[in-house]
Formats: structure tokens, sequence, C-alpha cells
């Protein structure tokens, strides 16, 4: 089924008049600012080359990938998956659906560990749950000398964060491993010696998954998106997982879901081994980040 309308004049200005109207009729939020981002895309123009030439015809070939771009759009595939990039602290990363797309809450993660981390040359950072690369590479490219090892469970995941990771300079500063949770750690020697365990786990609750966006519950990977039943049991584990590895004084930063935080404190007292956590909201004032600092026993 076509998206645009058959027989209309085949300018710029008619696409971007087309495809606006398409967007609307989806359903799909800030459609003209989306129009603009997918036709620069598409038709490799500048902003201001689509508004000087909107008269301009489009041959047969420009419009078949326009209108196959609108589609998926259409269809509620984010725009970050049809455009191939996404922004994350300044940086532009490669995602694809095996990836959960990267979100601006996340970077309050990135400064807290930046901020509070302590990090040195010699410091060794474990990031888990990778995914994109986003918080191991953004932060391998603001601290010289740390250690860092980048976990995930998918190889598909570990394939987009290398990409990016070499895109950005700094394939050589991050060790990349598969498996799950902090279980790729076993036999290397860093029980006691991991300063900063940093991760943005999934924290959904199975209840919530289906009132989700179509953008999301359609097309983001589930495994980096649903904990379980209560959203955060993910956050038990990597608070009982990092005990071992962390050193005396070391922290262990989470990202959190809305609500979350009175939880994840309260896990913490009762897995022992860490000192009162801190909660840091986000820009709206959502409590975002949970911070726990490990204690000696």
């Amino acid at each position: 089924m076509a998206i645009l309308t058959v027989g209309a004049s085949r300018t710029i200005g008619t696409l971007l008049a087309e495809a606006r109207q398409a967007l609307d009729r989806a359903g799909v939020p800030n459609a003209a600012q989306e129009v603009q981002w997918l036709m620069e895309h598409v038709l490799e123009l500048k902003h201001h080359q689509l508004v000087s030439r909107a008269e301009q015809p489009l041959s047969d070939e420009a419009w078949a990938r326009a209108e196959h771009a609108i589609g998926r759009r259409v269809a509620r595939e984010p725009l970050q998956y049809i455009l191939g990039t996404q922004e994350f602290c300044g940086l532009e990363f490669q995602v694809t659906p095996d990836v959960l797309i990267p979100r601006p809450d996340t970077e309050v993660l990135v400064q807290e560990t930046i901020r509070r981390g302590g990090l040195h040359d010699g410091s060794v950072l474990v990031e888990v749950g990778t995914g994109s690369g986003c918080i191991a590479v953004t932060l391998a490219t603001v601290i010289p000398g740390v250690r860092i090892l980048a976990i995930d469970r998918s190889p598909r995941a570990l394939r987009v964060a290398q990409c990016n990771a070499a895109a950005h300079g700094v394939a050589e500063k991050i060790e990349w491993l598969e498996g799950d949770l902090l279980a790729p750690l076993a036999g290397r020697g860093l029980e006691g010696r991991v300063d900063v365990v940093v991760s943005n786990p999934p924290y959904i609750a199975e209840r919530e998954w289906g009132g989700l966006q179509p953008e999301v519950r359609a097309f983001e990977p589930r495994e980096a998106l649903v904990a379980g039943a209560a959203g955060t049991e993910l956050h038990e584990r990597l608070l009982r997982e990092a005990k071992p590895f962390l050193a005396a004084g070391g922290l262990l930063l989470m990202e959190l879901g809305q609500g979350q935080a009175p939880v994840v404190c309260r896990l913490a007292e009762r897995a022992g081994g860490y000192a009162p956590v801190q909660i840091i909201p986000d820009t709206a004032g959502i409590q975002r980040v949970a911070i726990a600092q490990r204690i000696g026993e």
C-alpha cells in the first residue's frame, strides 16, 4: 500500500508535506521535525537545502527511498533505527534493533560515574549490560588510564558496541566480555579490585510491558528492558554479585525506573556490605541513579 499520494507532483516540497501528513495520521509525535530529520537523511541534504529546493523534482528512485523510510516510521519503527544513529553525551552512536536506544536519562548515570567514581590511572571500571556501548565508550573518551571492562549477554550487541568504540577511537581501551551480569569476571583475579561497577539494567516490570509505546514494545530488544515481575530483579542481583569484586570504598551505580528508589534502598540494606544508598535525580526530578558504596566487612 502506498504511503504517499499516487500521482502527486514529485518535488521535495510535496514530499515533505505528504510525509508529514502520513506521520500525523499514524500518531507519530513531533511529526514535522521527524520528517525533516528523515528527509535530510534519505535525500542527503541539509535542512536549508530542503527549504530552498522545495520545487526541485525527485527521481523515482529517490521518491521510493523516501517512501520506504516514511513507511517504516508510519509502522512506528523508532526514528533512531531508521537513521541508524543516536546522540548520547555529545557523541554519535550507531544503533540497531540489537541494542537499546540510548536515552538522555542515562546521561545522569555517566555524569555521576565521572563525578563520584574517583577514577584515575589504574582504576578498574566494569559496565554491566553495555548494549550499544554508549556508557563505556563515553567514559573511555573522557577518563584516561582507566581499565574498562564492558559486559553484555548478547554477542550481537557487543558487535555494535565494538563498532562504536572503534568509531570514537577507544577500541583498545575497553575489554569486551560476553555473559550474564558479572559472571564473566570470575577467574580474572578481580575480586576486591574493582573501583566502579556501573549499569543501566532492565528495570521494566512485566505488567508494564503492554502499556509501552509501540516504538519500544515492537522494536527494541525486550531482554534489555524487562527485568521481571517487580522490575528490580536485576538491581537485586547486581547488589549481590558486585560485592565480591568491589574494593572497599568502591561504587555500584545503577539507573532506576520511576518509583524504584525506595525498593532498591531496601534491597541494598538487605544485601549487606554497603553504606546507605545515595539517590540522584535526573533533570526532571525523577530519582534516576542509585549509588551504593562498598564497605569493609
